[in-house]
Parts: structure tokens; sequence; C-alpha cells
């Protein structure tokens, strides 16, 4: 675990919902014989009830999807299909030990899909998560093999995050002559990984999937009710455009890792 993984997983922990809205009633609180404490509690509850609601949330989403790119229909070329991993579900009993979470499983399902409909080695890339028993690459590579029946040519499983995934995966496809793949992500990251996998030098067809932001059409009265999981599609849009911002920085000073 690195400092610079530590320092960018704790400031985006603040700068994210909901700890963005409790951190800033936090200092309401601990400031509160102030005159600024009462309107500075009112924008932190207003900050909260607005990432809550779906409306609010789809509209995020929406702004990063339709950068994604369209629904895969020609690989255009490429010599192989990248598979991120997006975390792991720890000790499912019902699975004899760490698995792939759901965000994890959406990908590697399409992966799947891509892999058999084009013919296309498959690499599957993600390291393994703080007490997990293994990587997700190896979970991953589980799961396409044996309840998929798509075979997995190479693992990449020491990478901590997007950044490492490019970087990583990069580094093993370029070693056997691969320079263009298919890029297997949810279509609200797809953005910021397609980025930095060309940035680690490779050509990149996007094969998005799990488009969450909805077509955009004339909201309902229900999307004006805040809801937990509305304020959980905020946060994964909110952290993408968060760390595309943080890539602009990077990119500046010209260290990626």
């Amino acid at each position: 675990m690195s400092l610079a993984w530590l320092f960018k997983t704790l400031l985006g922990t603040l700068l994210l919902p909901p700890a963005n809205g409790l951190a800033l009633l936090g200092v309401a609180g601990l400031f509160r014989r102030r005159r600024w404490a009462f309107g500075l509690a009112v924008l932190a509850t207003a900050l909260l009830v607005l990432q809550s609601l779906p409306l609010v949330a789809d509209s995020l989403l929406r702004s990063l999807e339709s950068r994604a790119g369209p629904v895969l229909e020609d690989p255009a070329g490429a010599q192989a299909v990248v598979v991120l991993g997006s975390g792991l579900l720890l000790e499912a009993a019902e699975y004899g030990g760490d698995t792939a979470n759901e965000r994890t499983l959406v990908r590697t399902r399409y992966g799947a899909a891509v892999a058999r409909r084009f013919a296309l080695p498959v690499l599957v890339s993600g390291g393994r998560p703080i007490n997990a028993t293994r990587s997700e690459a190896e979970a991953m590579a589980g799961i396409l093999a044996n309840e998929f029946g798509v075979p997995v040519r190479w693992q990449e499983n020491r990478s901590q995050d997007t950044a490492d995934n490019a970087a990583m995966s990069a580094e093993i496809l370029k070693a056997v002559g691969i320079r263009r793949i298919v890029l297997v992500t949810q279509a609200f990251h797809m953005p910021r990984a397609a980025a930095l996998f060309r940035a680690a030098g490779l050509e990149v067809i996007p094969a998005p999937t799990y488009f969450m932001g909805g077509d955009g059409g004339a909201p309902i009265w229900l999307d004006f009710l805040p809801r937990a999981s509305a304020l959980q599609r905020s946060y994964y849009a909110l952290h993408e455009w968060l760390g595309l911002a943080w890539l602009r920085l990077v990119v500046k000073t010209g260290d990626l890792r």
C-alpha cells in the first residue's frame, strides 16, 4: 500500500458522499457559536439531500456515460480484451471464500460475451484488496473459465487502482506485441479508464456496459424523493469526475502512477 494511494483514498472519502456533507456538518457543529455555522449546516444538509435524489444522481451518471462511447459493434482490429476488476465480496460462504462483487461480476459477464463474440484472448486486471485471500484477477479468471467457459490468457494481479490497471496491463500486453485492445468496464468508469490506458501506450476500443443513468426522459415524482441507492450512484459519478480532475493534474506533472 503506497502513501500516494492512501492519500488519494482519504482525500476522496472526504470529498465524496456521504462524507462530504457529514464533514461540513461536523465543522458546523464544532463552530456552532459562530454566525456562519448555521449557514454551513444548511449547505451541508442540502448537499446530502441533493446527492440522494435520483434526478441528480442519474444526471451525474449520464454526464459520464455520454463520453463512454457506443455499445461495441466492431472490435476494429483489436488483439485482446481487457476486463477491469472492481472489488471482491469477502468470505462468501456459499462460494467457499472470496468472490467477485456485483460491480466486478457485471464487467466479467460482459467481458465473456465480448471475448466469445469476437474470438479474442482475455486479460483480467485487479489486485488483492485489503483482507482478501486472493486477487480480483484470480477471482475473475475462475468465473470466466468455470462459469462462462472463457479461458483467461493473462492475469494482472498487482494493481491497486485504475492507473495501476492501465500501467501494469500495458506492460504485460506490450511484452507479447499487443497494442490494440477492447476495454471492458462500466460506462460511467470508461472515460477515465480509457484515458489511462491510452496514456499507458495502448490503443483502446471502448466496450462500455451497464449504463445506469437512464435515457434522460421526463422525470417522475419518485425522482425527487431521496434514496440510498441514488446516494450510491452519486458517489460513483462524483468519484469518476474527481478521478478525471486528478488525472488532468498528474498529466501536467508527468506522473500517472
